[in-house]
């Protein structure tokens, strides 16, 4: 698939919902076979771990706080750079759009009323289209939040399933 259809089907918030649902799919995947190996590990390790296992078990941990960190900090990142200015807008659209509702309430003539009530469409039709990209905007705070938590969970399935083989 070229980049260019790549990024074009990442542009559409259906798509990415799709592709965060397939991510988290991989990464719970992953995260089972981890968890299954790394419980054998500790099983058999029992209550004398190795210099090794001693080792592997805090890698899991520091691996977790790491992801965590690294997760917090780029939904942060993706929500101040788009959220906030987006869900602002959305308001100030919709409190226009209400205005301009009251406005054609309060209409006297029929051609007032007309006048006032394509403003009130135009300025309805504005607010819909901008709370229709708060999803994109979700969505891209999810995926943000959910790569560096996939992307530890993927390597640390190829690494200890190299390990075992």
């Amino acid at each position: 698939m070229s980049s260019l259809t790549s990024a074009a089907r990442l542009a559409n918030p259906l798509m990415l919902w799709a592709d965060v649902a397939l991510k988290t799919q991989e990464m719970l995947l992953s995260s089972g076979s981890v968890i299954h190996m790394r419980t054998e590990q500790m099983a058999r390790a029992g209550l004398a771990p190795s210099a090794a296992d001693l080792a592997e078990f805090q890698l899991m941990g520091n691996e977790k706080l790491a992801a965590a960190g690294e997760s917090g900090a780029a939904m942060v990142k993706q929500w101040h750079s788009s959220h906030v200015s987006l869900a602002s807008r959305a308001l100030q659209h919709w409190l226009l759009s209400a205005g301009a509702f009251l406005s054609m309430a309060g209409s006297i003539t029929p051609a007032q009323a007309a006048e006032r009530g394509d403003a009130f469409v135009k300025a309805s039709t504005r607010a819909a289209s901008t709370a229709g990209q708060l999803s994109g905007a979700a969505v891209r705070i999810a995926r943000e939040g959910l790569k560096p938590i996939h992307a530890a969970a993927t390597s640390n399935a190829r690494r200890l399933a190299e390990l075992r083989a």
